[in-house]
C-alpha cells in the first residue's frame, strides 16, 4: 500500500493537483437521500486528526494486545486493562458514537455508526476488549481509505479564475488608463497590446488583427478578424495594438460565460453514493433484528432459556457481522485500481469515477489537442516540375521568415539544406499575404484572394483542400502550394480502435475548429459522428441533447479551457493533463498524464477490472460472513472466528486487491 500512495502524491506533485480539490467539495452523506442535505468533506487539518487518531489508537491496540499474550506486566488487568482498552477505544469510537447519536435524532437507527457502536461495546460488554477495539480501528482506517477516494475535485476552477483578464486600458478623459474591467461600460474603447488577452467582448476598430482563440473555440489557426467584426473576451492579441468597441459588460462576457457554465455544470453532476453505505442501510437492520431476535426468540422455543447465555450470543453474532472486511476490502479493490491506473499515466479523481467509467458506452472526443497535436505542421507539398523541393521551400521560407504569423513559423520549422535565399521588399498585404523579392524574382505568398488580386491562375484542385493553404506565385505564374494541418497524434487510430474493443457503442468528435477540417478527421479515425465549428455553449448543447437519450453515459475527453463545461456536466469528464489547460485538468474527473488517446481504453478496461474485483471481495465477505454468523448463531463461533471474519477476509481482499497493480494494460 506504501507503494501505491507514494505513486498518488507523486503524480499529484508532478502534475500540480491542488490538494484543496480532494478536500473541499460536498459528498452525500451515509444516511440521507440524494434530496437530503450534504456535508462538508475533511479539511485538510481534519483529515490529518483523522490519520493521526488512527495510529494512535492502533499502536495502543498492539501494546495492549502484547500485555495480554506475554503476560510481562503483572498489573495489566481487571479496572487498569479495562481503562487501557477504553483510552485506546476513544479516539476512533466517540466519533463514530457521536455520528451514530445524530443520526439516530435524525431517525435514521440502521446506520453503519449505529452498528459498530452497538457491536463495539457489546464486545466489551463480555469482555473482548481488544476486539471491540480493533473493530473500530479497522472501520475508521477504511472510513479514512475511502472517503480519501472518492472526494472529488470539482469546487476547485481557481485556475480559470486566474484566466480572467485583471485589467482593461479604457480611453477616458483624452487618454487610455487601467481599470478593473468589471467597471468598463457598454460602448467604451479599450485598448489591448500584444500578448494581452482580450477583457470583454466587442467589435474591432482597427484594421485587422490575429487572436489566439483557443481558449473559447479549441481551434488550432488563430483567426485574423478585420475592422467592425466581432472578437471575445479571452482571446489573445497576437500582432500590433489593437482598439474595441465593448458591447457587453464583463459580467456577460465569453469568459465570464465560460466560468459559470463550469459552476452550473459541476452542481449538476449527479451524486455518488459509497456502496458501503447503500449496503449498510439494508445489512444493518436485518443483522440488527436478527441479533434481538436471537437473544428473544429461543425464550419460546428452548426449556432451559438463560437470558446472559443467549445475550452472549448475540453480542458475539453481532461482533461478527461487523462490517469490516467489506469496509475494508471494498476501498482497497479501488485504492487498487487508482494505484494501477496511476502507474499508467492515468489518474482518477476518486473511484466512484473507477464504477462509472464501466456504465459509459458513449465517448465524445475533442479534437485539437486531444486526437491531434495541436501544433502546425507541413501536410502536403505541390509544386510546378520546374522548381525543386528544396528550391521551392527556399523562396517560401524566405518570405515568410519576414513574418510573425504561426503559419509562417510552421513553414520555418521545415528543414532544407545549404544556402539560404534571402528576401528583400517585403510587404503585407492586409488579409491576403506577402510580396517581396528573392534572387531578383517577384514573389507572391498568400492565399487564392491575393493570387486572383494579381491575376494569376490557380489550380481548381485548391477548392476541395479543407486545410489551410499557403499559396505562392514566381514572376507571375504559379509555382506551388502547401497546405498546413494539425498532425494526428501518433496513437490516434490505435486509440479508436481499442476504445471500440472495450465495448464503447458509439464514438463523436465534437471540435471547435473548422467542420470541414472536423469531418476529415473524423473520416480519417472511423468516428460514427463528428460536428465542428462549436463554441462552448453550443458542445455543451451536444451534450445535454445526448445525455437525453435513454441509457446513455458519456465520457468527454477534451484538453482545452473551452471544453471545461462539457467535462464538468459529462458522467466522466478526461482531461489531457500534459498539455491541457489547467482549467481543463481542475474541471475532469480523469486525467491523461501524457497525453495519449489510447489510455481512454486503459482506464475503461481499469475500471472494469476494479469492479470485477471489488465483487469478488464482497462476495468473499458475504460469503465468511454467512458461514460464521451462523455458527455463531449456534453457539460454535468464537471470537476466533469473529476474527477471521474481519481481519483474516480484509488481508484476503487486500491480496486480491495488489492483482491489479500486476496486470498489463497496454
Amino acid at each position: 500500500m506504501h507503494d501505491l500512495f507514494s505513486d498518488l502524491a507523486g503524480i499529484m506533485k508532478k502534475k500540480k493537483i491542488d490538494l484543496k480539490a480532494f478536500t473541499t467539495p460536498q459528498s452525500t452523506c451515509a444516511h440521507c437521500s440524494d434530496e437530503e442535505h450534504t456535508h462538508e468533506t475533511a479539511a485538510p487539518s481534519t483529515s490529518i486528526k483523522l490519520y493521526v487518531t488512527a495510529i494512535i489508537s492502533f499502536i495502543m491496540l498492539v501494546i495492549g494486545i502484547t500485555l495480554d499474550y506475554f503476560n510481562a506486566v503483572p498489573f495489566f488487568k481487571n479496572y487498569i486493562r479495562l481503562a487501557w482498552y477504553i483510552a485506546t477505544y476513544i479516539p476512533v469510537g466517540l466519533p463514530v458514537l457521536k455520528e451514530g447519536w445524530e443520526s439516530i435524532k435524525k431517525g435514521n437507527f440502521f446506520t453503519e455508526f449505529f452498528l459498530m457502536g452497538i457491536a463495539t461495546i457489546g464486545a466489551f460488554g463480555i469482555g473482548e476488549y481488544p476486539e471491540g477495539v480493533a473493530v473500530m480501528v479497522f472501520y475508521a482506517v477504511g472510513e479514512i481509505f475511502q472517503s480519501a477516494a472518492v472526494q472529488r475535485a470539482k469546487s476547485n476552477i481557481k485556475a480559470l479564475l486566474d484566466l480572467r483578464p485583471d485589467q482593461a486600458l479604457v480611453f477616458r478623459d483624452h487618454n487610455f488608463i487601467s481599470v478593473s474591467p468589471e467597471e468598463v461600460k457598454i460602448g467604451e474603447i479599450i485598448q489591448v497590446r500584444v500578448g494581452e488577452k482580450v477583457p470583454l467582448d466587442g467589435i474591432l476598430l482597427s484594421e485587422k488583427g490575429s487572436f489566439n482563440t483557443a481558449a473559447l473555440t479549441g481551434e488550432s489557426k488563430p483567426n485574423t478578424l478585420k475592422k467592425g467584426e466581432p472578437i471575445y473576451s479571452g482571446s489573445i492579441n497576437l500582432d500590433g495594438v489593437i482598439e474595441i468597441k465593448t458591447t457587453k459588460i464583463f459580467k456577460d462576457s465569453s469568459i465570464a460565460r465560460i466560468l459559470d457554465m463550469v459552476q452550473n455544470a459541476t452542481a449538476r453532476k449527479s451524486k455518488t453514493e459509497l456502496f458501503i453505505r447503500k449496503f449498510a442501510k439494508v445489512y444493518t437492520p436485518i443483522v440488527t433484528y436478527l441479533a434481538i431476535a436471537l437473544t428473544i426468540l429461543p425464550y419460546f422455543f428452548t426449556e432451559n432459556y438463560v437470558f446472559q447465555d443467549w445475550l452472549y450470543r448475540a453480542l458475539i453474532f453481532l461482533v461478527i457481522s461487523c462490517p469490516c472486511a467489506l469496509v475494508i476490502s471494498i476501498p482497497l479493490g479501488y485504492f487498487g485500481g487508482l494505484g494501477a491506473a496511476s502507474r499508467n499515466g492515468i489518474l482518477f479523481k476518486g473511484a466512484s469515477f473507477l464504477d462509472t467509467m464501466t456504465k459509459v458506452n458513449t465517448v465524445v472526443l475533442d479534437k485539437t489537442g486531444t486526437v491531434t497535436k495541436g501544433v502546425f505542421k507541413i501536410k502536403d507539398l505541390v509544386k510546378d516540375q520546374i522548381f525543386t523541393e528544396a528550391d521551392f521551400m527556399k523562396y517560401l521560407i524566405a518570405i515568410e521568415s519576414q513574418s510573425t504569423h504561426p503559419i509562417a513559423k510552421a513553414i520555418l520549422e521545415y528543414k532544407t539544406e545549404g544556402k539560404k535565399f534571402k528576401a528583400t521588399d517585403v510587404i503585407e498585404i492586409a488579409g491576403k499575404g506577402l510580396q517581396g523579392t528573392v534572387n531578383q524574382k517577384s514573389i507572391l505568398v498568400g492565399n487564392k484572394a491575393l493570387m486572383t488580386a494579381n491575376q494569376i491562375n490557380v489550380p481548381s484542385e485548391t477548392d476541395s483542400i479543407v486545410e489551410s493553404i499557403v499559396m505562392m506565385a514566381i514572376d507571375g505564374k504559379f509555382a506551388g502550394y502547401v497546405t498546413i494541418a494539425d498532425e494526428l497524434k501518433d496513437d490516434a487510430l490505435e486509440a479508436i480502435a481499442n476504445i471500440r474493443k472495450s465495448g464503447i457503442d458509439k464514438i463523436i468528435m465534437l471540435s471547435g475548429d473548422k467542420n470541414s477540417i472536423t469531418q476529415q478527421v473524423a473520416q480519417q479515425l472511423g468516428i460514427d459522428w463528428a460536428k465542428g465549428g462549436l463554441l462552448p455553449e453550443e458542445k455543451l448543447e451536444e451534450i445535454e441533447k445526448l445525455k437525453k437519450l435513454p441509457n446513455t453515459k458519456i465520457a468527454f475527453v477534451g484538453d482545452g479551457i473551452n471544453d471545461a463545461p462539457v467535462l464538468a456536466i459529462s458522467d466522466v469528464g478526461i482531461a489531457m493533463g500534459g498539455l491541457g489547460s489547467d482549467v481543463a485538468i481542475e474541471t475532469a474527473d480523469v486525467i491523461i498524464q501524457n497525453d495519449q488517446p489510447s489510455k481512454i481504453a486503459t482506464a475503461i478496461k481499469i475500471g472494469n477490472s476494479t469492479r470485477k474485483i471489488v465483487w469478488q471481495n464482497i462476495a468473499l465477505a458475504f460469503g465468511v460472513k454467512l458461514i460464521v454468523l451462523a455458527l455463531g448463531a449456534g453457539g460454535l463461533a468464537t471470537m476466533w472466528e469473529a476474527v477471521f471474519a474481519d481481519v483474516g477476509v480484509a488481508l484476503l481482499a487486500i491480496l486480491n486487491a495488489v492483482r491489479l497493480q500486476k496486470m498489463q494494460w497496454s
